[in-house]
């Protein structure tokens, strides 16, 4: 047994948590009673842990609680239930004939739960709600906000999505290769919003969780290895690699928010910007190219360029215009006319943003407004360009972005 600080405990019960799910699943079935019974073991963990030690292995710990309270879950409604015809067809974990939940750490469960998670019996917004869930560890609130849907809205859709997995009794394998093609474009969607949610927190103290954007990644690497002449699978780990090598420079010593014309770029990760540019140069002769290859070309484009007056933003901005093409997504159109504005200019810019104040998605989303704010600062219009601070401040939930928009605002309080 060995001890551990609060935080350390919390990033390794988060990073445990989809391969501890994984395992039970895969020997006992029925997702949604073994997700309770793995939070049950999380918070058993949670409260054991600091005072008696880590185990040495702890996934075995996590597995073998959750294993018996999973029992105790399924004796439970059996009993509750014994007279419903669907209880002939349960069968308690001493009952199952698959490999045992302990088997070897190198299983690689939480990559079949994440296929499981997009069975095509789910809708595509269940899918990924679900494996945000599952597999990315979020709370529900957080997978509305990357939605951009209420947060009762996300527990129904999350609820409904448990009950079809439930339903359906989908054998816990890795599907057949025909399956795995139909449902991979929501896998890499989930591991996409995962790795976002990693790097940019949502919400909470900390810019950055890193135990989220460390899985994304870990998984994409399975994930290429299972598929590695898959052009959009590789495309997405180099935009993950590219994006996170970036990662040390964009907090200060207080964990300060520090933009990107602002950081150290010698704190960025050489070795991960060579990776991530080498699987790019693989895989866009590959053809064809799709959303995650142009936006890995754009992180390449920031990463090569020496400093940010040497951005190559002409180019970034046709890669953008090749994203416009390919993607109806609002945060997309918002990049697009930051790169527009640094090419034509700050108002050019803003004429861009007075298209998306009408689009509901993000019409008051907390980036529209930060976004604002900064090209009416470059624009000379200090004043509006204050309140779009403070208004952008107010719209997010995340507190070193709050300090750092309420900061941008006080350095124009000076305004009359």
């Amino acid at each position: 047994m060995t001890s551990a600080s609060d935080h350390d405990l919390e990033d390794l019960l988060r990073l445990l948590a989809p391969r501890v799910l994984g395992a039970v699943v895969r020997r006992y079935g029925h997702f949604d009673l073994a997700e309770d019974a793995v939070q049950e073991a999380l918070i058993a963990a949670a409260d054991q842990w600091p005072a008696g030690g880590t185990p040495d292995s702890p996934r075995a710990w996590l597995i073998t609680v959750a294993s018996r309270r999973l029992t105790d879950l399924l004796r439970s409604e059996q009993a509750r239930q014994r007279r419903e015809d669907t209880v002939a067809r349960w069968a308690l974990p001493d009952d199952w004939l698959a490999p045992g939940a302990d088997r070897s750490v190198e299983a690689d469960d939480t990559l079949i739960l994440l296929f499981m998670c997009c069975h095509p019996s789910l809708s595509p917004a269940s899918q990924i709600a679900l494996t945000l869930r599952a597999v990315g560890g979020l709370t529900t609130a957080e997978v509305a906000r990357a939605f951009l849907v209420p947060e009762a809205t996300m527990t129904r859709r999350v609820s409904r999505a448990k009950q079809r997995i439930r339903e359906s009794r989908v054998p816990f394998r890795m599907p057949p290769a025909a399956e795995q093609a139909e449902r991979l474009g929501v896998v890499l969607h989930v591991l996409y919003l995962i790795f976002n949610e990693g790097y940019a927190a949502t919400t909470g103290p900390s810019l950055q969780r890193v135990e989220l954007s460390s899985e994304a990644i870990r998984l994409t690497r399975t994930l290429h290895r299972l598929l590695p002449e898959d052009a959009e699978v590789a495309g997405l780990l180099a935009l993950m690699l590219l994006t996170d090598a970036r990662r040390a420079a964009r907090t200060g010593p207080d964990g300060a928010l520090i933009p990107m014309a602002e950081q150290d770029r010698s704190r960025w990760d050489g070795v991960l910007v060579a990776e991530g540019i080498a699987l790019l140069s693989e895989a866009l002769p590959r053809g064809p190219t799709g959303p995650y290859q142009v936006q890995a070309a754009i992180a390449a484009v920031h990463d090569e360029a020496p400093s940010p007056e040497q951005t190559d933003w002409p180019q970034i901005l046709a890669l953008y215009d090749v994203l416009m093409r390919l993607s109806n997504n609002p945060v997309v159109a918002l990049n697009h006319a930051v790169a527009v504005a640094m090419v034509q200019g700050a108002h050019a810019g803003l004429a861009l943003l007075e298209k998306l104040e009408v689009d509901e998605r993000i019409a008051e989303d907390h980036r529209l407004y930060a976004v604002r704010a900064h090209l009416l600062e470059v624009a000379g219009e200090r004043a509006a360009a204050r309140e779009a601070y403070r208004a952008a401040a107010e719209r997010t939930t995340s507190l070193p972005r709050q300090r750092y928009l309420h900061a941008r605002a006080a350095t124009l309080d000076d305004v009359r």
